[in-house]
C-alpha cells in the first residue's frame, strides 16, 4: 500500500529505512523545518530528511501541518496510511482523514504508561523494569488512539535514555512494519487503550533535570540516567552549573559505603569521588563544568582542587 512517513529525530530512522524496504510503497516522507544547531546555529537538515534524501524519497518540510500547501500536497500522494515515528508536531483534525487507514504511531511504551513526550525518560527516572513499544491509531488525544501492536523491553540497571532508545527504535521499526502489513491484510483489530494505568510523559526540561542530593541515591542514579545524553543532568559547584553523567550507587561492601557523608557532601579520593544523598553515597563518574569537555571525575576534582567539606548543589 501507499504509505507517507513522518518522523524527525534520529530514532526515527531506523523505521523509516524499514518501511523504505518493506512491501509498501513509500511515496512521501514529513518532517521537521531545518533547524539551527552547533555553535554556528547554522541550519541543518533533521536526520529523517537527510535519510529519506539519501533514499530518493520526496519530502515535505511543513512549519504546521495544517498548512494549506502541505494538506493539497499530502492529498496529492494519496496516502493509504500515514506511519508517525517522533515527528514532533500535532496532526490536526483536518488532517487525520486523508490516509484512508489513518495515521499509525510508534510510540516508546507500553500504553497507556507514559503517554507524552519523554516516555523513555520517565520511565527509566521512575525505576520501570519493564517498558517497550505500542503502535496506534492517532486520533484527537494526546497518544490516546485505540492500540494496534506491542512489544516488549527489559530496562538494564545502567541504561541510560539513549541506550534504551536506540534499541526501542530498532526493534519498534520491525513492529511498525508488522503493524502496517496487518493494516493493509486486515488482520489487525484496533484495540481501545485500558482506562487504569494511565501517566503521562510531559518533555525534560533543563530545570527537571537539576539533581537533588536529598533524594535517595537510587532516585538520583535513575534521574542522571533518564536525562543521558539529553537534556543532561546537572548540578552546582561554587555558584556554576556542573553537568554529571551516570553515577554508580556505593555498594555496602565498598569503604565509602561506611563513611557518613551529609546530602550534597564532597569525598574526593585517589581515583573517586563520592558524593553524599539522602541515602547512601554515589561514585561520580564523568562531569563537565561550563565551558569544559567532559573529564572523569578525580581528574576534574584534582584541577579544581575540591577542598575538604565542598559540597555540589550549594545555590
Amino acid at each position: 500500500m501507499r504509505v507517507v512517513f513522518a518522523g524527525t529525530p534520529e530514532a526515527a530512522v531506523p523505521s523509516l529505512e524499514a518501511v523504505a524496504t518493506s512491501s509498501h510503497d513509500l511515496v512521501g516522507v514529513v518532517t521537521r523545518p531545518d533547524a539551527p544547531a552547533g555553535r554556528g546555529r547554522r541550519l541543518e537538515p533533521s536526520p529523517v530528511r537527510r535519510r529519506a534524501e539519501e533514499l530518493g524519497v520526496p519530502v515535505l518540510t511543513p512549519a504546521r501541518v495544517k498548512d494549506p500547501d502541505f494538506l493539497e500536497a499530502l492529498v496529492q500522494l494519496a496516502p493509504d496510511a500515514c506511519p508517525v515515528v517522533a515527528y514532533g508536531n500535532l496532526i490536526p483534525p483536518v488532517a487525520l482523514t486523508i490516509p484512508r487507514l489513518g495515521w499509525i504511531n510508534l510510540h516508546f511504551s507500553l500504553l497507556p504508561a507514559w503517554r507524552g513526550a519523554a516516555p523513555v525518560q520517565h520511565a527509566i527516572m521512575a525505576g520501570d523494569e519493564l517498558t517497550g513499544a505500542s503502535t496506534f491509531v492517532i486520533e484527537r488525544g494526546l497518544d490516546t488512539g485505540p492500540v494496534l501492536g506491542v512489544m516488549t523491553e527489559r530496562i538494564r540497571p545502567t541504561d541510560t535514555a539513549g541506550d534504551l532508545l536506540e534499541r526501542l527504535s530498532t526493534a519498534g521499526a520491525g513492529l511498525l512494519v508488522a503493524t502496517l502489513d496487518g493494516l493493509e491484510s486486515g488482520d489487525l483489530v484496533a484495540v481501545p487503550q485500558a482506562a487504569d494505568g494511565v501517566s503521562l510523559a510531559p518533555k525534560i526540561e533543563v530545570d527537571d533535570a537539576r539533581i537533588v542530593w536529598t533524594r535517595p541515591a537510587t532516585a538520583v542514579d535513575r534521574l542522571v540516567r533518564g536525562c543521558t545524553p539529553a537534556p543532561g543532568a546537572w548540578t552546582t559547584f561554587r555558584g556554576e552549573r556542573l553537568k554529571v553523567s551516570p553515577v554508580t550507587v556505593v555498594a555496602g561492601d565498598e569503604p565509602a559505603a561506611d563513611q557518613p557523608l551529609p546530602a550534597g557532601r564532597l569525598l574526593v579520593t585517589k581515583k573517586a569521588v563520592f558524593v553524599g544523598t539522602g541515602t547512601g553515597p554515589v561514585r561520580l563518574g564523568a562531569v563537565q563544568a561550563h565551558g569544559k569537555k567532559p573529564m572523569p571525575a578525580a581528574d576534574w576534582a584534582r584541577g579544581t582542587r575540591v577542598q575538604e567539606g565542598e559540597t555540589v548543589g550549594d545555590e
